[in-house]
C-alpha cells in the first residue's frame, strides 16, 4: 500500500491573501515584477512597499515550515560570532546567533534557509567539529545585524576593558542611532546573555556605598559574579528600564517591568523589579527560561508509586489540588506540568496568574490586574462565565480567593492552585486560619503535593565515603548495614561549588474519607499526621533521604533545605 503524498508547501502569496495583509491585485503585480526581476517573491513585496520585512519572514516560514527568528529582539553569542568570519557572513547572509558545545550546533540566521551553497561553505569553515541550525530572517535584518554585532566587543570582561580604557558618551547610550558603538548598551545585553548561559534564574543588580554588586542566583543559592564601580550603575539603571518597558524618570517609587529577547536560540522573558534603596535603585530581574519551564510530568523525578498516585488524583473530574511550598521550591513548574499533562482539545484550561510565566498551548492564561481591578477573587468569578473544565488560580493569598477556588471545585471543576505552608498536612490549618470552615475543606480537597528543591551533587567531583553511626540513625539505616554516601568537594565543571542543577523532593497526601472527617471536626495536626502515616504518606524527609541513598545528592544539601531533626527522635 502506497503512503499518502506529502502536502505541497502553502504559497507564500495565498498565507499572506489569507490573513488579509495582501490583495489579490497586489499579488498580480508583484508575480508580474518577479518574472522581470527573476527575484524571491517575498523581496519584492517588501520592495514594492506592500508590507513588512518581519511579515513576510513570519510568512515564509509557515510556507516552508521553517522556525524564524525576529532579530531585532536578538542577543548573540560572542563566542558564536568568533566560528564565521565577517566576510563569510556578509557574503552568504547568515548570521551566527549561539553555540551549544554539549550539542555540537550552531545556530544562524538565514535569508533563505534553502541555500545549499551557504549551508555547505558553513560546515566547511567550522571543520565539522558542529552542525549548523539555520532559522529564517529577514535580509535587510541580517545585513544591518553583521554590522552592529560584528567588530564590537561582545564579552562582559571586554566591554569593561573598552569602557575603562576609552571615552564613553554616558548620555547618549539610551538614544537612537547606532546603539551597539555604546559599550553599556553591550554591558547590559552581555549581563543577561552570561547569566542565562550560567543557567542563573535571577540576575541582581546591588548597588552598595562604593560599588555596584552583581549577584546570580543558580540552583537556588545567590553568587557573587562581579563587582563594578558605582559610576556605571545609573547608566545600567537606565538602560535596563529603557528595555523593560519601565519610567525612567520614576526613582523613588517601586516599578516593574518586563524584557523578551532570543538568547542562544530560543526565547527568553526576564520579569524585572526596581525598589528604591538607600544607595540608589535595587534592581533584580527573573529569568523565565520557556524551554526549562515546562517539565514533562513523568521528569519530576517521583517513585514510580507516587508518579501513579498523583495521575490517579488528576483523574478526578473535580474538586482541588494543592502545590505548596515556600518561595522558590518550583511549585509553578510543577503545576504547568500537570497541566501540560491534562492539557488536550476536549478539555478547555484557564487560568489565572500573577503575572503569566510561560505561555502555553490551548490554554487560556490571564494575568491579575490591580490597574483593571481585577484579583484573584473577581477573577475566578469571571472564569466560572467562559465555561472552564479545570482552572488554574496562581495563588490562594486570602479568604476569599480560597473561598472562592472552592467554590471552584464544588461546582464541579478541576482547580489547581498553590498555598505558601511548609508541609502537605500544613495545608489544612492554613485554609482555616483563612476563615474557611471546615465543613467546605472535608471532601472538596483532592490531594496536596508539598515539595522543596535540592541541589544535585556534581557527578565529575563528588566524593564517597562510608556513612557513619550518626547519618545512619538520621536515615534510619540498620546499624549493620554498609551505605557509601558522597560528599560535594568543587571543580571547574561546578564552579568549585560542589553542586550542579536540581531536582524536587516531593511528598503528597491524598484526602479520603478518614482524613475528610479528621478535618471536618477540626481535628490537631497531629491527628492528621498519624492517620496518614497509617495510609502509607512518605513525609519530604523520606524522600530527601530516598535521594541521598541513590547518590544524587548530600545529606548536607537534605538538611539545608528541610527540617531532619525529627527523624532523631
Amino acid at each position: 500500500m502506497n503512503a499518502p503524498a506529502a502536502k505541497p508547501p502553502r504559497r507564500i502569496g495565498d498565507i499572506l491573501i489569507e490573513q488579509g495583509i495582501l490583495s489579490n491585485d497586489q499579488l498580480r503585480i508583484a508575480l508580474t515584477e518577479q518574472k522581470k526581476r527573476g527575484e524571491q517573491l517575498g523581496r519584492i513585496i517588501v520592495s514594492l512597499g506592500f508590507t513588512t520585512e518581519a511579515i513576510v519572514r513570519d510568512a515564509l516560514s509557515e510556507s516552508l515550515g521553517q522556525e524564524s527568528v525576529d532579530l531585532h529582539k536578538v542577543v548573540v553569542d560572542h563566542d558564536a560570532l568568533k566560528m564565521v568570519p565577517k566576510e563569510v557572513a556578509r557574503r552568504y547572509r547568515v548570521l551566527p546567533i549561539a553555540i551549544d558545545h554539549n550539542k555540537h550546533l550552531l545556530t544562524v540566521a538565514m535569508a533563505d534557509t534553502t541555500n545549499v551553497v551557504a549551508l555547505d561553505q558553513l560546515r566547511a569553515i567550522l571543520g565539522g567539529r558542529v552542525d549548523v541550525h539555520p532559522l529564517l530572517a529577514g535580509e535587510s535584518e541580517i545585513e544591518s545585524a553583521i554590522d552592529q554585532f560584528y567588530g564590537y566587543e561582545l564579552s562582559v570582561d571586554g566591554i569593561l576593558h573598552e569602557i575603562e580604557t576609552g571615552q564613553v558618551d554616558y548620555n547618549s547610550f539610551a538614544g537612537d542611532g547606532d546603539e551597539y558603538s555604546q559599550p553599556l548598551v553591550r554591558l547590559v545585553d552581555a549581563m543577561l546573555s552570561d547569566a542565562v548561559k550560567a543557567g542563573a534564574s535571577d540576575i541582581h543588580f546591588e548597588p552598595e556605598q562604593g560599588f555596584l554588586r552583581l549577584r546570580y542566583r543558580i540552583d537556588g543559592v545567590l553568587r557573587q559574579i562581579r563587582s563594578l564601580h558605582k559610576n556605571y550603575w545609573s547608566a545600567i539603571a537606565v538602560r535596563l528600564k529603557v528595555i523593560s518597558g519601565m519610567n525612567i524618570a520614576e526613582t523613588r517609587a517601586p516599578q516593574d517591568g518586563r524584557i523578551s529577547l532570543t538568547l542562544y536560540g530560543r526565547p527568553i522573558d526576564f520579569r524585572v523589579s526596581a525598589q528604591p534603596t538607600t544607595w540608589g535603585e535595587n534592581i533584580v530581574l527573573r529569568i523565565l527560561d520557556r524551554s526549562k519551564g515546562i517539565v514533562p510530568l513523568d521528569n519530576l523525578g517521583l517513585p514510580d508509586d507516587s508518579l501513579s498516585m498523583l495521575k490517579l488524583m488528576m483523574a478526578r473530574p473535580e474538586g482541588i489540588i494543592l502545590v505548596t511550598g515556600p518561595t522558590g521550591s518550583g511549585k509553578t513548574t510543577t503545576l504547568y506540568s500537570m497541566l501540560s499533562y491534562v492539557s488536550s482539545e476536549s478539555v478547555n484550561i484557564m487560568t489565572l496568574e500573577d503575572p503569566v510565566e510561560y505561555p502555553m498551548n490551548l490554554i487560556r492564561q490571564s494575568s491579575v490586574n490591580e490597574a483593571a481591578k481585577m484579583d484573584f477573587a473577581t477573577g475566578i468569578r469571571s472564569m466560572m462565565r467562559q465555561d472552564p473544565d479545570i482552572i488554574l488560580v496562581g495563588e490562594i493569598r486570602d479568604e476569599d480567593t480560597a473561598d472562592m477556588a472552592l467554590r471552584a471545585a464544588m461546582t464541579g471543576h478541576q482547580v489547581y492552585s498553590t498555598l505558601h505552608t511548609n508541609s502537605a498536612i500544613g495545608s489544612i490549618p492554613r485554609l482555616l486560619d483563612l476563615g474557611i470552615v471546615p465543613d467546605m475543606l472535608s471532601g472538596n480537597i483532592i490531594g496536596i503535593v508539598a515539595q522543596r528543591l535540592i541541589r544535585k551533587v556534581c557527578m565529575h567531583c563528588r566524593e564517597a565515603a562510608p556513612a557513619t553511626d550518626f547519618e545512619r540513625k538520621l536515615m534510619r539505616q540498620p546499624e549493620d548495614t554498609e551505605i557509601t554516601l558522597y560528599q560535594a568537594r568543587g571543580c571547574d565543571e561546578c564552579n568549585h561549588t560542589g553542586y550542579r542543577g536540581r531536582l524536587s523532593v516531593m511528598e503528597l497526601l491524598k484526602m479520603d474519607d478518614d482524613l475528610d472527617e479528621l478535618v471536618a471536626r477540626r481535628a490537631t495536626r497531629r491527628e492528621l499526621h498519624n492517620m496518614a502515616m497509617s495510609k502509607g504518606f512518605r513525609p519530604l524527609s523520606e524522600d530527601g533521604v530516598r535521594r541521598v541513598l541513590e547518590g544524587v545528592t548530600t545529606l548536607d544539601e537534605i538538611s539545608r533545605v528541610i527540617d531532619l531533626t525529627d527523624r532523631l527522635v
